[in-house]
């Protein structure tokens, strides 16, 4: 009998092909913007849309209410021609869905998950109950402003198309090294707001990407103690950094740099460290397949970010 390495990814969505039904829906915060620029993206990828009413729905700051946002989510994993499912848009609001999920027909034939921010949830949670693959990519509102690259990039993630990452960063000095695992993360508060509940990834032997908005210098220093502090920092194999942006600083100065902060918390380990990588809330957003491994290859300047065919 063959025995499957703890950290193993069981189940791959099938690639998307021309003329696939993609589901469209927001489990979190609404949508005021006209989305039909990003439609016609998708349906030049030669895409049929399912339009699910949470798209265009509003109840206080969510896209209607949980049972509206569970009932479309619900639908779409169960549907047996939907191929492909895009969060709208981010927010908060995927937490209060996840525990209501019925995942049996999910498992039995996955389907692409593509969305960053709050549907961290969503990700971690495939990943650690369902050994699961997904993507950490733009969704419908962010293609508004979307740079061409990192549609690029989601397109060829979605197509099964060479999905490779390659950047250079040399504004703060990386750890050079290299490695191999599978790739995990997300956004830093919705790691942290999930620590030891059923969505919870085991991080050892991983590689590790995290990426936060708006957040003040001494949270996302708090947030990081928090994980040293469960072990989720220890026996990683790798840490990769996006962008952390519109960052808010405190009265006295906090005193650090992102990067500073990160550092301090993971000085002690050998494993290599990639800051810079594009992908979080910026528009240059490329698309990571989490739950897929990878070799990362740190050098002073470069970072490069290839999956293990």
């Amino acid at each position: 009998m063959t025995m499957i390495p703890k950290n193993a990814i069981m189940n791959t969505p099938t690639h998307l092909k021309k003329g696939d039904k993609i589901a469209i829906l927001c489990p979190a915060g609404y949508i005021k913007e006209d989305l039909t620029p990003a439609f016609d993206i998708l349906r030049s990828w030669g895409l049929e849309l399912e339009i699910y009413p949470s798209t265009y729905s509003q109840w206080n700051q969510f896209a209607g209410d949980d049972e509206l946002r569970t009932k479309d989510l619900q639908h779409a994993l169960d549907a047996t021609d939907i191929k492909a499912i895009i969060a709208g848009r981010g927010g908060y609001g995927s937490v209060r869905l996840i525990d209501r999920l019925d995942f049996s027909t999910f498992k039995k034939k996955p389907k692409w998950f593509v969305g960053f921010s709050d549907i961290t949830v969503i990700h971690s949670h495939i990943q650690k109950q369902l050994k699961t693959a997904s993507i950490h990519g733009q969704m419908v509102k962010s293609f508004l402003d979307a740079s061409p690259k990192s549609l690029a990039t989601l397109k060829a993630a979605l197509f099964g198309e060479n999905k490779d990452l390659q950047y250079t960063f040399s504004s703060f000095a990386h750890r050079e090294g290299q490695a191999r695992g599978i790739l995990t993360g997300g956004n830093l508060a919705i790691l942290h707001s999930i620590l030891s509940s059923d969505s919870d990834v085991d991080y050892d032997g991983k590689i590790l990407f995290i990426e936060d908005v708006g957040e003040s210098y001494y949270n996302v220093d708090r947030m990081l103690w928090a994980l040293k502090r469960a072990k989720k920092l220890s026996k990683l194999k790798g840490l990769i950094v996006g962008g952390f942006t519109g960052m808010k600083d405190s009265d006295p100065s906090f005193g650090q740099t992102v990067e500073e902060i990160i550092m301090d918390k993971v000085q002690e380990y050998d494993y290599p460290i990639a800051f810079g990588c594009p992908a979080g809330h910026i528009e240059d957003n490329r698309a990571l397949v989490f739950g897929e491994e990878i070799e990362l290859h740190v050098t002073a300047e470069n970072v490069f970010i290839t999956y293990i065919k």
